[in-house]
């Protein structure tokens, strides 16, 4: 409906673009900009788009208080920005994305995906997670993804794919049918704090050591009522109702998780165990409050200072993949891991 190539000094705002579903051609946007610096789209509504509603490429500039309703694609979707701030905009019934930052190729992007409120989003044309997702960032290093309000998603609240440096912080995420904040394959960094999620499979994943994937801290989240199943597309062989799960050089402190179908916090993931703290959390009613991977091969870890409550399995178990192996480490067996240090932990 509007397009601009290589237009710079653009604003368009305050006005309804509307479409009747009708389909558009391959990865076009009822909006649609290309090289553009200084470019303003405010407080514009932008309604049944028959493929993403606003599709942005090479540009730098504001998105900002927008109304994105009924896309068939993506609502917002971002590839190669040269310094763009995604804010205040309202999402609902995307049949595929919500907000996609993305890049050709890896490198950095440092998009701000700021204080949206994400609902409702489909994943019409299915997969395994590249669908249905509230915020996904793709080979894009240093992007900050904060204050968003999400609800309601097919697969991920917020879903980072080869992104190093994220941030995802102080995000409120509900009735997410996946994993609700991930870091997945060969990203270096990643910071997932402050953050609030009720209701996931998985709540925190920072996944794919053996792609790379590693550098991370979590911290202060409260992550809650974490189902036993994935939605249907995802891999069968995966883990559900866990909390958190980190594989490598990461620091996982003062978070509290409740009500876990399976794990309140899992420690590597088979051979996929290298350098993780996890100290000062609170795990509640869990299976198992912490797995931790005793696979021959899998690295170091250091549980320390947690308390952890009504976890029938076990406070701290060894497990080979998703195996309980151990009986409660914290009641002695744990000096059969050399790479395994357990203490001080508060137990009952």
């Amino acid at each position: 409906m509007a397009s601009a190539n290589d237009a710079d000094y653009l604003t368009l705002s305050g006005l309804s673009f509307e479409s009747n579903g009708s389909p558009l051609p391959d990865q076009h946007g009822l909006l649609h900009l290309k090289r553009g610096r200084r470019i303003r789209i405010e407080h514009c509504e932008v309604i049944a788009a028959g493929g993403h509603g606003i599709l942005l490429e090479q540009i730098e500039g504001e998105i900002a208080g927008n109304t994105i309703v009924g896309p068939q694609g993506a609502a917002i979707l971002s590839r190669d920005a040269r310094g763009l701030v995604i804010a205040g905009n309202t999402v609902q019934s995307a049949g595929n994305n919500g907000v996609l930052v993305w890049r050709s190729q890896s490198g950095d992007d440092g998009t701000l995906v700021a204080d949206n409120r994400i609902e409702a989003i489909a994943a019409q044309d299915g997969g395994s997670g590249q669908n249905g997702n509230a915020i996904n960032v793709f080979q894009a290093g240093n992007v900050i993804v904060r204050g968003n309000r999400i609800r309601s998603t097919a697969f991920s609240a917020i879903r980072g794919h080869s992104a190093s440096n994220l941030q995802l912080v102080n995000n409120c995420c509900s009735d997410v049918g996946e994993v609700a904040l991930y870091a997945e394959f060969g990203f270096e960094g990643a910071v997932i704090a402050n953050n609030t999620v009720d209701g996931a499979a998985v709540g925190i994943a920072l996944t794919n050591f053996d792609h790379g994937g590693r550098l991370a801290v979590v911290q202060g989240n409260l992550v809650r009522n974490l189902r036993p199943k994935r939605p249907e597309g995802a891999d069968p062989d995966d883990l559900a109702g866990v909390g958190i799960t980190v594989e490598a050089d990461t620091s996982v402190t003062g978070n509290v998780v409740e009500q876990a179908a399976n794990v309140g916090i899992g420690v590597g993931w088979g051979q996929s165990l290298r350098d993780v703290t996890v100290t000062g959390n609170i795990i509640r009613a869990a299976r198992m409050g912490i797995a931790v991977s005793v696979v021959p091969g899998a690295g170091s870890a250091l549980i320390a200072n947690n308390l952890i409550a009504d976890t029938p399995l076990g406070a701290v178990v060894g497990v080979t993949w998703k195996q309980p192996v151990t009986k409660d480490l914290t009641r002695g067996g744990a000096d059969r891991f050399a790479q395994l240090t357990i203490g001080g932990n508060q137990t009952r």
